[in-house]
């Protein structure tokens, strides 16, 4: 391979972001306020409410449901998966939910990720080939809990920047181009603020306030970790514990929002 052409390659391309439409964002936000089987979610309607501005802002049609059972949950979203996203820059879809790890529980059961995402794959939708398809999820993911740690301060490191080369192929795998965003790591508890609601969506819809149409998506999610990492649990119960959140990107280019020209 030629100088220029590994040069070529190791800068990875944006994501087009200029079609007519910046896309469709679902919100499925389950409250359990009167349920029988899991305990209320208080905050939630907080969460969703920002969620829905922040991604207005940012170009997004968005459509939310409330408390919804795993039927017409599975139903929007086959409807979603099934609609011409041809003219739309890409997708998000957002789960506000009690959990376990690779569960997220609707309003009469539980419904996997796997199962949720597995509808957007290039071989299912195809107008979303090639197109970033984010998926957030706000829920535990297990019952162990962050201990806080006390860390040397570290230096700048000296490392020369790493980016993940892109290949100029003509094909792309099928389960490309999604990112996948959790409030916590696998086997872990997600805090929630009854009066403002969780952590991890109050400090995502600040930062996508402050940065969403001007920073690189996986920055963004970067900087959300850190500061949800510096927040401090509330309550006896919760003495000393934090939260880390996460996120798996299978993305193959820097992902932007920015402003549509007029």
């Amino acid at each position: 391979m030629s100088e220029k052409s590994v040069q070529s390659e190791s800068k990875l391309d944006e994501y087009k972001m200029n079609h007519k439409r910046r896309g469709l964002a679902l919100i499925f936000n389950q409250k359990f306020e009167k349920s029988e089987r899991l305990s209320e979610r208080r905050g939630t309607d907080i969460d969703r409410d920002n969620l829905t501005q922040r991604f207005q802002e940012l170009g997004f049609e968005v459509q939310s449901y409330n408390d919804k059972k795993v039927a017409v949950m599975q139903e929007k979203l086959r409807e979603a998966a099934a609609a011409n996203h041809k003219d739309a820059d890409c997708f998000v879809c957002i789960f506000l939910s009690h959990g376990k790890e690779g569960k997220i529980e609707a309003f009469d059961n539980q419904i996997g990720i796997k199962e949720i995402t597995d509808l957007f794959r290039g071989d299912e939708c195809k107008s979303l080939v090639g197109k970033p398809k984010i998926f957030i999820f706000q829920a535990c993911a297990g019952e162990k809990h962050e201990n806080a740690v006390t860390g040397m301060m570290a230096g700048d490191s000296d490392d020369d920047e790493m980016v993940e080369e892109a290949a100029n192929i003509y094909t792309i795998p099928a389960g490309s181009d999604f990112i996948m965003c959790y409030s916590v790591a696998p086997g872990f508890f997600s805090y929630r603020d009854p009066n403002s609601g969780t952590f991890y969506i109050q400090d995502l819809c600040e930062t996508l306030k402050q940065h969403g149409p001007t920073m690189e998506f996986t920055e963004i999610l970067t900087l959300v970790n850190m500061k949800v990492s510096r927040r401090n649990a509330d309550g006896k119960d919760f003495k000393n514990k934090k939260q880390m959140p996460c996120f798996t990107s299978m993305l193959t280019k820097k992902l932007y929002f920015r402003s549509k020209k007029q």
